[in-house]
């Protein structure tokens, strides 16, 4: 017998069954790498998430004859309805064994938590903040998930979720980069060093993570003031852009943040991150007490760079914005002795950024889509 339980988030066994269901579905999984625990147990906690300070979200475990065989959240996302003059509401966290009744019985769940809510239209995956990755992935199941900036699925996955009437809003393309099929023409490396030269474009890099501490409220405010047209956008809360920066800051090393201004504007982001997916993949979801020191240890040894955040305002992609932005992409993984490079999910209306990153030696091999349906 199935049956649907709505998780009790002042029930620590509750939020914990809720939270450990992946780590049994994909147990030893190669190309899967497990979140923090801790990190997912924040998504459930209505006190300290930034994103329940002006929306709301229930979650949702199905259970077959006394085992838990899927989950669900279903979340209703305020500033960015009020934003996009939507009535929708998102689906995020969705695993699931390969059975469409299961998967049934959870959508509905969240379907009927919609209806209550007087929302329209579901949409997702897409989760609590901008660092939670978007979409099913639906091509290149044979490649290593980068770190957690990505989801991974099975690939029955989007199979499921089409036989329930959903279809395409997005795709989301991640490039692969090798260090020597990359090459940067000669032409746009003079582009982007007569454009600094001049002061167009200015590129601010960091040394430190104080400096970049620093600099931590003009990036969200800039996000809030540059990328309004973006397909995921809202007006990120103060809090929510010191949530943001500072899971950023944890792992990330300042010389991999490059900021693009023009004079005082913010127009371009540039955000590197070295991968430690394979510590991710050794913790199996725990800092403590061996986790922590795996990352660290990672952090000095990987090969991998993830380029996440990477863009600039489409009216300085013709000023020399581009070659700028592709510049420093080349000093990113030259300059710090990586061999690998993914440029992670780049919506699928940036086409010149995916044309351009073809045309210099890239490999778009990962797409992940999100999905929508009436309700």
């Amino acid at each position: 017998m199935l049956t649907i339980e709505p998780v009790d988030l002042t029930v620590r066994s509750h939020v914990r069954r809720f939270v450990d269901l992946p780590y049994r579905l994909y147990r030893g999984h190669a190309q899967w790498v497990p979140p923090l625990r801790t990190d997912i147990e924040l998504m459930l906690n209505k006190v300290k998430h930034p994103f329940y300070e002006h929306s709301d979200a229930d979650f949702f475990i199905a259970v077959r004859d006394g085992r838990d065989v899927g989950r669900i959240a279903a979340l209703e996302n305020r500033p960015f309805n009020a934003y996009h003059h939507t009535r929708q509401a998102q689906f995020y966290l969705f695993e699931c064994e390969d059975d469409l009744g299961t998967a049934t019985a959870l959508f509905e769940a969240a379907f009927t938590w919609a209806r209550a809510r007087g929302l329209d239209t579901i949409v997702g995956p897409k989760g609590f903040g901008a660092l939670d990755g978007y979409g099913l992935l639906v091509e290149g199941f044979e490649h290593r998930q980068m770190m957690t900036m990505m989801n991974y699925n099975y690939p029955y996955y989007p199979r499921l979720v089409e036989a329930l009437g959903f279809h395409k809003d997005v795709d989301f393309i991640s490039c692969y980069l090798n260090s020597s099929a990359y090459h940067l023409p000669d032409r746009v490396r003079s582009i982007a060093e007569r454009v600094e030269r001049r002061g167009i474009l200015s590129v601010k890099r960091f040394k430190s993570k104080a400096e970049l501490k620093e600099w931590a409220p003009r990036i969200g405010e800039a996000y809030n003031n540059a990328f309004v047209n973006n397909w995921e956008y809202y007006p990120l809360t103060p809090r929510e852009i010191k949530f943001v920066l500072d899971n950023i800051l944890v792992i990330a090393d300042p010389r991999l943040i490059k900021i693009i201004t023009s004079g005082d504007q913010v127009v371009g982001f540039l955000f590197g991150f070295h991968d430690i997916s394979a510590a991710l993949q050794r913790a199996r979801g725990r800092l403590f007490p061996f986790g922590f020191i795996g990352l660290l240890l990672e952090l000095r040894r990987t090969k991998w760079v993830a380029l996440n955040g990477a863009g600039i305002l489409p009216e300085y992609q013709g000023r020399g914005g581009n070659a700028l932005l592709y510049n420093e992409m080349d000093k990113t993984i030259r300059e710090f002795g990586f061999h690998h490079a993914d440029l992670t999910q780049v919506a699928n209306t940036a086409v010149q950024m995916r044309n351009d990153l073809v045309n210099l030696g890239g490999q778009l091999y990962k797409t992940h889509r999100v999905y929508e349906r009436a309700i």
